[in-house]
C-alpha cells in the first residue's frame, strides 16, 4: 500500500503489526521512554530502559540488539557535511567573526536600536544555518545583543524562533541529519525543500524583533572595555569576510555549482577557504584555526554519538511492530489532517522533552514515514518539534538566552510561549495546505 522506505538498515514495512492486547502491549516501551525524557532523564538511559522491556515483550535476543547498535552508531557517525559545516562554523564563531558584525550594525544603523535587534536576529539565524547548532549561536550571540539592547522579550523571542527553525533545517544540523537518514534521502534534498519555509519563518522573526524593539523605545546600552568598539571599520568587515565566505558557501554553493557545471564550492574547497580566511583575516595563526576547527567538531560528534546509541534501542522497540500499530492509528484520520496532527505531536513532545529534539525525532518520524509523508511533511514535523523546544525549561538555546540576557529562565519561557505558540499556529495551516 505503501512504497517501502528505508530506516538504517530496516524497513518499516516488513515489521507486521501485532494485534489484539499484543498490539497494546509493544506500545509500552515507547510511552515509557516518553515518559522518562519528559522526567528528564538522560535519553540514552531512557532508551536502554525501553530497549529492555522491548526485549522481553518481542523476545529479541542479545545478538540482534548488539546489532543494531554496530549499525546504528557507524550510521549517524558518517554524516560527514554536517560535522564539516558545524566544526567550521565554530572556528568563524571563535575568531571574533560576529562580534565584529554586530559592531558595524550598531555603527552603520546611527542609533536606530529596532534595526540592531533585527541583525541580531540575523546573526543568529545565519550562525545557527551554518553550524547546525542553536544553542552554540545563542551563547556567542546574546550577550552580544544583551550588551547591545538590553532585555527586550520579543527579541528574546524572535531569537528563538530563527534558532528552532534553522537547527532543524540547517544543512549542519544533528536534525537535518536524522530526518535524511530516517527518510532514505540526502541531507541537500531536504535543506533546499525547507528553505521556503525556513526563510518565511526567519522573516516573522525579524519583523517581530523589529516590531517589539520599536515599541519598547529602548537605547543602546554602553559597554566597559569593548575591544571591537576601538576597530576602525575596514579592521572589522576584514575580520567578518570568513562568516560571510562561509554562509555563502553552503546557501548559494549548489546553485554556483549547477550554473558552472561542476563542483566547485565542495565540503573540501570552503573549509580549506574558510581556514585560510581565518588566519588571514584574524589574529589567528593557522595552527590555532585548524585546533578551533577541531574543538568545534566536538558537539555534533557527541551528540551523533550519543543519538546513534539512543536510535539503537528504538530500532530495537520498533522490531515489536510499536510504530507499525501506531501508524495502523493513524491511517484512519482523514488524510488532510494526517501532517498537522503529526506536527501537533511534535511540538506537544517537543515542549517537555525539549533538551533533547533529536531524540524526539527518532520516536515521532518513524510513525511518519511509514504513512509515507514527503520530506516536506517530514521537515514540517521536525520544525514543530524545534518549535515546541523553544518553550522547554531544560533546551539547551533557552538556557543559553536565559545567562546571555541575564534573566531566569522561567522569564525566557514566559515570553516565549506567546510568540512561539503563535508561530506553532502558522506551521499548523501551512502544514495543512501544503503537506
Amino acid at each position: 500500500m505503501l512504497a517501502p522506505v528505508t530506516v538504517f538498515a530496516e524497513e518499516m514495512q516488513e515489521i507486521v503489526a501485532p494485534t489484539g492486547f499484543m498490539a497494546v502491549l509493544t506500545i509500552v516501551p515507547l510511552v515509557i521512554v516518553l515518559v522518562l525524557l519528559f522526567m528528564k532523564v538522560d535519553m540514552i538511559i531512557a532508551g536502554v530502559v525501553g530497549g529492555a522491556i522491548a526485549m522481553v515483550i518481542g523476545g529479541i535476543g542479545l545478538a540482534e540488539a548488539n546489532q543494531k547498535l554496530l549499525e546504528a552508531i557507524p550510521t549517524m557517525l558518517g554524516i560527514t557535511v554536517p560535522i564539516i559545516n558545524s566544526a567550521i562554523a565554530m572556528a568563524v564563531f571563535k575568531s571574533g567573526g560576529y562580534s565584529a558584525a554586530l559592531t558595524l550594525a550598531k555603527r552603520g544603523t546611527k542609533g536606530k536600536v529596532e534595526l540592531v535587534s533585527v541583525f541580531i536576529v540575523i546573526l543568529l539565524a545565519a550562525a545557527t544555518y551554518m553550524s547546525g547548532i542553536g544553542g552554540g549561536s545563542a551563547m556567542v550571540i546574546a550577550p552580544l545583543a544583551f550588551a547591545a539592547v538590553g532585555v527586550v522579550p520579543e527579541l528574546i523571542a524572535a531569537m528563538s524562533l530563527a534558532a528552532a527553525v534553522s537547527f532543524t533545517t540547517s544543512p549542519a544540523s544533528l536534525e537535518s541529519s536524522i530526518v535524511s537518514q530516517l527518510g532514505g534521502f540526502d541531507v541537500s534534498e531536504y535543506v533546499v525543500t525547507m528553505r521556503p519555509y525556513w526563510l518565511l519563518f526567519v522573516g516573522l522573526a525579524l519583523v517581530l524583533a523589529y516590531w517589539g524593539t520599536k515599541r519598547r523605545n529602548v537605547g543602546f546600552k554602553e559597554v566597559e572595555n569593548d575591544e571591537y568598539a576601538e576597530m576602525n571599520n575596514g579592521q572589522l568587515f576584514k575580520l567578518t569576510i570568513p562568516a560571510i565566505f562561509l554562509l555563502f558557501a553552503v546557501i548559494f554553493g549548489p546553485v554556483v555549482n549547477n550554473l558552472i557545471g561542476f563542483a566547485l564550492f565542495t565540503p573540501l574547497v570552503y573549509m580549506i577557504a574558510t581556514l585560510i580566511l581565518i588566519f588571514a583575516c584574524t589574529s589567528f595563526s593557522m595552527n590555532k584555526t585548524v585546533e578551533s576547527m577541531i574543538e568545534g567538531s566536538t558537539y555534533i560528534l557527541t551528540r551523533l554519538f550519543q543519538v546513534g546509541i539512543f536510535l539503537a534501542f528504538i530500532n530495537v522497540i520498533a522490531q515489536t511492530g510499536t510504530f507499525a500499530v501506531i501508524a495502523g492509528v493513524a491511517k484512519g484520520a482523514p488524510a488532510a489532517i494526517v501532517v498537522p496532527v503529526a506536527v501537533l505531536t511534535g511540538i506537544l513532545i517537543g515542549v517537555p522533552a525539549g533538551a533533547y529534539v533529536g531524540s524526539v525525532l527518532t520516536l515521532v518520524l518513524p510513525v511518519a514515514i511509514s504513512l509515507g509523508f514527503s520530506p516536506l511533511a517530514l521537515g514540517f514535523v521536525t520544525m514543530g518539534v524545534g518549535l515546541g523546544s523553544q518553550m522547554s525549561f531544560v533546551n539547551i538555546t533557552m538556557q543559553a538566552l536565559s545567562s546571555g540576557f541575564d534573566i531566569p529562565i522561567l522569564d525566557v519561557v514566559k515570553g516565549n510561549v506567546k510568540w512561539i505558540s503563535m508561530a506553532a499556529v502558522v506551521l499548523l495551516i501551512i502544514s495543512l495546505v501544503m503537506g
